[in-house]
């Protein structure tokens, strides 16, 4: 049966904790629960709870081009990546459920991009594609944001991936997931924009995880955002944007102007 873990704030709102959700009551950990943490004794009624991001990685590795959709979308076809392509977005861009992604002042086009996470549970170097799926901690979702005009001005990807709130991450990690045929939709202000099964990948999660992990030692909470089905589109201030990932739940932010 999966699992399913959150962090929120404590409740004295000056730190974290992480807990497992069990029948609407939160049961804390005494760590991440990817990293091992244990249950404590104490609980925290579900209702009540601000979440926050449930993931704090050492890196963020985000697959680009990894669905036949968006490749045919993004008139990419004849560039269809015969490897799989990542980029790094800084965790300095990780918010949680419910919080702002600031549209900088300095781009005219931001884009959402829902993506179904992978989440590492354990270190991971040069691992085989067969044994891949035993370092999965669990599942989450992710909205990579895009700054679609500087992406494709700039000679390399970071400013556009990685303003700050340009990763929205959770609202919980679900241990246990069809990865292999989940829907994984985008919504718009209540429209559904992108609706695409992890069925249509170019590159499974094993496949994505045994190349990263032979450049890459994965550590437990790195975050492998494995890429976005066609429909991505600009957002604008005052709108909202959910990841809504069968059999995790539904990531939603608004979109606000940037602050001073």
């Amino acid at each position: 049966m999966a699992k399913r873990f959150v962090r929120v704030k404590s409740r004295d709102t000056r730190t974290s904790m992480w807990g497992e959700l069990r029948s609407n009551v939160i049961h804390l950990l005494d760590g991440a629960p990817y990293a091992g943490g244990k249950e404590i004794g104490d609980t925290m009624d579900n209702e009540g709870a601000t979440r926050i991001a449930p993931v704090t990685p050492s890196k963020i590795l985000a697959i680009g081009l990894n669905y036949h959709a968006h490749v045919e979308a993004s008139q990419s076809a004849d560039h269809a990546p015969r490897e799989p392509f990542y980029f790094f977005k800084p965790p300095s861009s990780i918010i949680g459920p419910g919080d702002s992604i600031e549209h900088p002042r300095v781009s005219e086009r931001v884009d959402y991009e829902a993506e179904l996470g992978v989440v590492i549970g354990r270190y991971a170097r040069r691992v085989s594609e067969e044994a891949a799926e035993d370092y999965i901690f669990g599942f989450t979702c992710v909205n990579d944001v895009t700054a679609r005009d500087l992406q494709r001005t700039d000679k390399q990807w970071s400013r556009a991936k990685g303003f700050d709130t340009f990763c929205p991450v959770g609202p919980e990690i679900v241990t246990d997931l069809n990865w292999r045929d989940t829907l994984v939709e985008g919504v718009l202000n209540g429209e559904v924009k992108q609706s695409g099964s992890t069925a249509l990948m170019i590159f499974s999660i094993p496949t994505l995880i045994s190349y990263l992990s032979r450049i890459h030692t994965l550590e437990p909470g790195d975050l492998i955002a494995t890429g976005t089905p066609a429909g991505i589109a600009p957002m604008q201030p005052g709108d909202e944007i959910t990841v809504r990932i069968a059999g995790i739940g539904a990531l939603s932010n608004h979109v606000t102007s940037e602050v001073n």
